[in-house]
């Protein structure tokens, strides 16, 4: 049974991508991660301030392959499927 995102539950995979997000970004309060389901994959979509959008794409697109990585890796974990969409 997959984790239910009610007050009280945590999703984890969301929980990895908010908490590096704002460890990565100047506006840590601006850090949005949202989810949506797509044909038996859920979708993660993460959103910052504007001026952050660089820090959480990394050179090279390197920070952005990491946490999407990290997602992939925490959902395969967890019995799921799932992937990063970064919002500008």
């Amino acid at each position: 049974m997959a984790p239910s995102t009610e007050l009280g539950a945590t999703d984890p995979i969301k929980t990895v991508v908010e908490v590096i997000a704002k460890a990565l970004v100047d506006h840590p309060d601006a850090v949005k991660v949202t989810e949506n389901e797509r044909r038996g994959l859920k979708v993660y979509s993460l959103t910052t301030a504007p001026g952050d959008m660089g820090k959480i794409i990394g050179r090279q697109g390197r920070t952005a392959a990491a946490l999407r990585t990290l997602v992939a890796l925490t959902a395969e974990k967890h019995g799921q499927r799932a992937q990063l969409d970064i919002r500008d």
